[in-house]
């Protein structure tokens, strides 16, 4: 369960690689900063990120978190896995004056799931700046924020529903919020959110910072960004490097639906994997998928977005723990999620956007790791594997016949 108490972070097993450089579209004067040590930030700020397992900045990082700190808009964009949620979760930690329990930070994110890990990791990496941080989201305890909110904390990390809810009770205090950061900017900004995020915005300082955060940024809401950013640098990775290096595509033709079932299983009783995820598109097909396969006598976890609350923090527990090795799960799982040991994704169904796909796919080969992703495709649906392929500038192909070649 999500918690500001001031848990001293676990220690990496192992420090994370960098993943690999990618082309940026930068804007002329940001500079790429090749160590922390150059950064210009406080002893007890770095110890916390090499105590979180970083020992040199990815590429998103050497570039956007020096202008964060100086107080520039940002719109950052860069793979999945490549340290995102680190670098303004380090800046945060920056930022921040510490001698004062005022909301200096407000991290916005689609998902109760995202939120609460982005919490997480500002706990880690301020855990020697006793930074104080709260998951506000909804689906928990209103009681427990206000509490929380009441007795002070420097960043709040939440769903937008329940950080407008704790403005308007007036729990949540604006006035010294300084730094806003939208999470996965362009679900954020989309018709789900759009209105909860501008009728937010209102409540904030008109002075306030704004940094946006993605691995996708279609042009529509890059276009948008001028109505409440000023004159933000911009971060943006070219459209062909958004695939990871490390992460290997195939795709499994298969004539009927009903026929995925048993593909599935020979994945999953031959790859050598530590931890999959398999994504569907209805909450309907992940249950009826759980339930058959464990009527197989496999163990897996499921999770979608209209589970309470309590329910999927316990599964995500699971999961990490490494209880199961399969998590059958809905696009609730596709952005931002990081847990280690995944290395393969499946899509049951292929997703309704490219940018699904992209940020589906992120949930592997994060980090410099070596990851699979495997689509079930039905005949009329290859050509979607096509444009995808085509857009992006990547490849995907054919299965081989032994499952155990992909790993």
């Amino acid at each position: 369960m999500a918690t500001s108490s001031m848990a001293r972070p676990v220690p990496a097993t192992r420090s994370r690689p960098p993943a690999a450089a990618a082309a940026f579209e930068t804007a002329p004067g940001v500079e790429a900063v090749s160590s922390f040590d150059s950064m210009g930030l406080g002893d007890d700020v770095l110890r916390g990120i090499y105590g979180h397992g970083f020992d040199k900045p990815s590429a998103i990082q050497q570039r956007a978190v020096v202008p964060i700190v100086r107080g520039r808009d940002v719109i950052a964009q860069a793979q999945s896995g490549t340290g995102k949620t680190s670098t303004f979760a380090l800046a945060s930690c920056q930022i921040v004056d510490t001698s004062r329990r005022d909301v200096q930070v407000l991290i916005l994110s689609p998902t109760r799931d995202l939120a609460s890990q982005t919490e997480r990791v500002v706990l880690a990496i301020g855990y020697y700046r006793k930074v104080l941080a709260h998951a506000c989201v909804g689906g928990k305890s209103m009681g427990e924020d206000i509490r929380k909110l009441e007795h002070g904390v420097h960043v709040v990390s939440g769903t937008p529903g329940r950080v407008l809810d704790m403005i308007k009770r007036r729990t949540l205090r604006t006035r010294a919020i300084k730094l806003l950061v939208l999470d996965e900017a362009d679900e954020m900004l989309s018709r789900g959110f759009k209105d909860q995020i501008y009728d937010l915005y209102r409540f904030l300082p008109p002075e306030l910072q704004v940094v946006l955060v993605s691995a996708t940024f279609p042009t529509e809401i890059l276009e948008m960004t001028g109505r409440f950013m000023t004159d933000p640098i911009r971060i943006v990775v070219k459209r062909d490097e958004l695939m990871l290096e490390r992460v290997d595509q195939y795709m499994v033709p298969v004539e009927r639906e009903d026929w995925k079932f048993d593909t599935l299983c020979d994945l999953y009783d031959n790859c050598p994997i530590s931890q999959g995820v398999v994504f569907c598109n209805t909450k309907r097909k992940v249950e009826w998928l759980a339930e058959k396969m464990r009527d197989s006598n496999f163990t897996v976890s499921f999770m979608h977005g209209e589970m309470p609350q309590k329910e999927r923090d316990a599964v995500m527990a699971g999961f990490r723990s490494g209880a199961t090795r399969l998590m059958i799960t809905t696009d609730v799982w596709a952005r931002g999620i990081d847990v280690e040991q995944v290395c393969l994704v499946v899509n049951y169904d292929l997703p309704n956007s490219r940018e699904l796909y992209v940020h589906r796919a992120g949930r592997v080969g994060r980090f410099g790791r070596k990851g699979v992703v495997v689509n079930f495709v039905k005949d009329k649906e290859i050509q979607i594997l096509r444009d995808i392929e085509q857009y992006y500038g990547t490849n995907i192909s054919e299965c081989p016949e032994d499952p155990a070649d992909i790993i």
